[in-house]
């Protein structure tokens, strides 16, 4: 084993001058596009803007020394941080300390799923996912991420459930009290961003954006915060209202504490193995379920008090005893609102947090992130499982993808189980830095790519720009707003969005275009967890496959007008003989077909009752299995006994192989094996035909037939 094998960032080496200054361009280029993009993805996988920038250092650096791609860059992506999202809001409260752990153990059991499959060689298995799945789900799921974005991009509440379709009806309904300034600030960093592109290239347009955003925010006060106590409003229904929320919020969080631990109660219980043990652990999970159907109707409950909330303007007056907020529209005679309108944040421990202004990201911890052992909650580990499964070969798909691409105009060789125990690699070291699920990036990796990067360093060099940003620029981000970190996510997952590949997937197999679409519609309606989506793709795909293969193609084939052969039903030609019928068989004789093979040897036998001779014409099978061989003993015993002989012709050399070791050719006759069908049909025609040619009364006999073969 190489050195090289074990240490593939060994490939980088000797460096030269330019090589290293390349690197060290494209890598600041990446990084002014990373900072910004980690913060936003986070935000989309329902965590702090900070864990963005963690999974940013260490899983960068690891993925790009162990993977096989120079050009590759690893971080946060906008797929896999709504797939996180969705796979874990039925476990815990999105930006909760429970939910980031959750977060971070699922980053590890995606890298230990990819890792696995590297090492092992299986890269192979994400051929199960068709072109046309793919498509349909990244179709649905670019959708599903951009629009999630257009609460932030108005400035109302996002209610987050099981039904997606129905939280975004929820947020359009909430446009007649759209916070015109947030839908400002999202506007012009969209207009910023295309605008840079067009008239500078060069320059990361998405970094200007966030800059011009963030000073501005900070000179003009955008946030507009207060934290009030609850007495100072001035309205008891509204203090009924936020009362109950808190006390529905508290609620909601106790029973997710309950779940998760009875959970691993659950989990200890069946490690011990033993029928008492088992049987507390059924109990148990009758008792989660009960909790699970509580908690998701509180969710519901406060989601509808949560919008109802956002719509109760409230005015800020000030009176000798201090500042009071009355709903807007009742401030007492002889009093002056301060023209603004105060809308609910938040409340806790009595105390409300009312906002006249935007949300920006506000405070992001200073320095960089720690070494933790994963917290492991085995009783979500296993209902994470399937989720985890498929965000790695989504993962896999999106990376090996970019990096082929790349590749096409390096040249660089790829190897794809290099690149998933890359991948594998920075997750799982990336989870006991506190990052999240992290994976190959389309759009910075087609940056470092258009500027010149050699080698991985380029990434490294991005990461250590991050390291510079959480040491000494965090503070400066507080007044960045939240509606621009949605654009910037709107306009990355919207460019994902492809219909001609279903299109031109339609005039190749139709089957497999409606696959596709159903797999859009799925991903939509079972959103958000889209996962499901996918596996529905994956399911409907391997069962198409699974019926092709046990119905191959398979006719009675003729002379066609100039001397080949063809299916004599598709092509409407006259059989060769009424003795010797031939039958060509496309598919690999194995246990999923061998059935459909012995009817189509009936079939020939029915259709030409005096047939003495079925040959299979074999090229088209690949393989025989020891179903296989069993049927074709039996069916060729079956019709000696009636006076019919089995032959074959052009059987490929690793199917002889078989067939011989098993002994089969010998108990058949090696004389019924052909190595080329004209040979066959020439000596099989001469052998058995001869009436025909004596002038017999044979119908389907044609005069130069035998000449012909």
């Amino acid at each position: 084993m190489s050195p090289q094998t074990v240490f593939p960032f060994l490939r980088w080496f000797p460096m030269s001058r330019d090589g290293v200054r390349a690197d060290l361009l494209a890598g600041i280029t990446v990084a002014l596009i990373l900072v910004p993009q980690s913060m936003a993805y986070a935000q989309l996988a329902g965590l702090p803007v900070v864990y963005g920038l963690y999974a940013s250092f260490v899983p960068v650096i690891v993925a790009s020394m162990w993977g096989s791609s120079s050009q590759l860059h690893t971080g946060p992506v906008a797929m896999l941080s709504l797939m996180s999202a969705a796979a874990l809001i039925p476990f815990a409260t999105p930006g909760s300390d429970d939910f980031i752990a959750l977060s971070i153990m699922l980053a590890l059991m995606v890298g230990v799923l990819r890792l696995a499959l590297g090492l092992f060689k299986l890269g192979a298995i994400v051929n199960l996912l068709s072109s046309p799945v793919i498509v349909g789900f990244t179709n649905a799921a670019a959708l599903i991420i951009g629009l999630s974005q257009l609460s932030k991009i108005i400035g109302v509440p996002f209610p987050r459930s099981d039904f997606y379709l129905a939280d975004l009806w929820g947020v359009v309904e909430q446009i007649g009290t759209t916070h015109w300034p947030t839908l400002a600030f999202a506007i012009g960093a969209y207009l910023l961003i295309v605008g840079v592109k067009r008239i500078a290239p060069k320059v990361p347009g998405i970094l200007v954006a966030v800059l011009a955003a963030t000073a501005l925010s900070a000179v003009i006060g955008f946030e507009k915060k207060t934290v009030v106590p609850l007495e100072q409003v001035r309205s008891a229904e509204i203090v009924h209202a936020f009362e109950t929320y808190a006390v529905t919020a508290a609620s909601i969080d106790a029973l997710t504490g309950r779940i998760s631990a009875t959970n691993r109660e659950i989990a200890d219980l069946k490690k011990a193995g033993d029928v008492e043990s088992i049987t507390r652990a059924a109990d148990l999970g009758a008792v989660v379920q009960r909790l699970n159907i509580e908690r998701a109707t509180l969710k519901k409950q406060n989601n509808v008090r949560r919008i109802d909330l956002h719509a109760m303007a409230l005015e800020a007056v000030e009176t000798p005893e201090g500042r009071r907020f009355h709903a807007r529209g009742e401030v007492p005679a002889g009093l002056a609102g301060d023209g603004r309108t105060w809308r609910f944040d938040g409340v806790r421990e009595g105390r409300v947090t009312l906002s006249a202004g935007g949300a920006v990201v506000g405070d992001i911890p200073t320095g960089l992130p720690s070494f933790a052992v994963p917290e492991m909650q085995w009783g979500v580990m296993f209902a994470l499982l399937p989720a985890a499964m498929v965000m790695a070969l989504i993962g896999f798909m999106e990376a090996t993808s970019i990096s082929k691409a790349i590749a096409t105009t390096t040249g660089e060789k790829i190897d794809a189980s290099k690149e998933l125990v890359g991948q594998g690699l920075a997750n799982i070291a990336g989870s006991f830095f506190g990052s999240y699920t992290v994976s190959g990036s389309f759009s910075r990796s087609a940056v470092a790519a258009k500027t010149g990067a050699k080698t991985g360093l380029f990434a490294i060099v991005s990461a250590l720009a991050v390291v510079a940003v959480l040491l000494f620029f965090t503070p400066y981000l507080y007044a960045l707003p939240q509606s621009v970190l949605a654009v910037i996510v709107m306009m990355a997952v919207f460019g994902l969005i492809r219909v001609a590949p279903l299109v031109h997937a339609w005039k190749v197999n139709r089957t497999d275009s409606v696959i596709g679409i159903i797999t859009f519609f799925a991903t939509l309606a079972v959103a958000p967890s889209i996962a499901n989506g996918i596996l529905l793709g994956i399911a409907l795909t391997v069962i198409v496959y699974l019926i092709k293969s046990m119905k191959p193609r398979a006719e009675i084939v003729a002379r066609k007008p100039d001397g080949t052969l063809g299916g004599m039903e598709s092509h409407h030609l006259a059989p060769i003989s009424q003795t010797v019928v031939p039958v060509r068989f496309d598919g690999s004789l194995t246990f999923s077909n061998v059935a459909y093979f012995e009817d189509i040897i009936l079939k020939a036998i029915a259709d030409f009752p005096k047939a003495r001779a079925i040959l299979v014409i074999g090229s088209g099978i690949n393989d025989i299995d020891a179903s296989g061989e069993e049927r074709v003993r039996e069916v060729g015993k079956q019709l000696r006994k009636a006076g019919v002989e089995l032959y074959f012709s052009s059987l490929k050399h690793q199917v002889m192989a078989i067939i011989e070791r098993t002994g089969l050719v010998g108990e058949c006759g090696r004389e019924h094996f052909f190595p080329h069908k004209e040979q066959a049909l020439k000596e099989l025609l001469a052998r058995y035909d001869q009436p025909a040619n004596s002038g017999g009364d044979k119908p389907g006999n044609q005069p130069g037939v035998l000449a012909a073969a």
